[in-house]
């Protein structure tokens, strides 16, 4: 009866992690050096992302009835999970960049909004750049048309102000031959 009652605050921790979760990926961390775990922990918090080592039995009960149920089949061996609550692809990108540097790191599967993957699901996740990047460079595409017009614009006003200029040193061009005509006829 004491072990249920020492399980229960920290399966209600899992749960209230993976609550409105965006996604969780699994991994198993046997092999990492304490400098790799700290630099990956720390960018991890960077990112808005909690990583936080649990027994598989722990997690299994949070998980049940939830979209990250389809997680269990991979709780087997030590499991760090990763859980977004904001950017789906955060914990993905940041594992598999680990992954890809540090053999010792093993991605298992992950759920990334409410849909499982396995290993190389999570792997190609990993290859989607941040909300941030997707939106700089949605913004930069919807600015360029802007800026092209722009200069477009400005070499039609550049063209027509070089057009009038002309013209304009062409008229007192004209007036000064009159005013030259007219002090040569007194000379006269």
């Amino acid at each position: 009866m004491a072990k249920i009652e020492l399980k229960q605050p920290i399966v209600a921790e899992i749960s209230e992690l993976i609550k409105d979760a965006q996604s969780a990926v699994l991994v198993d961390y046997r092999g990492l050096t304490v400098e790799q775990d700290t630099k990956l922990r720390k960018e991890m918090r960077e990112a808005g992302v909690t990583y936080k080592v649990y027994k598989n039995t722990y997690m299994n009960f949070a998980f049940k009835g939830t979209d990250f149920e389809a997680l269990a089949p991979y709780l087997e061996g030590p499991s760090a999970i990763a859980v977004s609550k904001d950017d789906a692809t955060a914990p993905a990108r940041i594992l598999g960049k680990y992954a890809k540097e540090i053999q010792a790191l093993e991605i298992k599967g992950g759920v990334v909004e409410g849909t499982a993957y396995d290993a190389n699901g999570i792997s190609a996740i990993a290859s989607i750049p941040s909300r941030e990047v997707l939106l700089s460079k949605l913004l930069g595409s919807l600015q360029s048309p802007i800026a092209n017009l722009a200069r477009v614009l400005n070499q039609i006003a550049e063209q027509g102000g070089a057009v009038a200029a002309p013209a304009a040193e062409e008229a007192p061009a004209e007036e000064a031959p009159a005013a030259e005509e007219t002090a040569e006829t007194p000379a006269e």
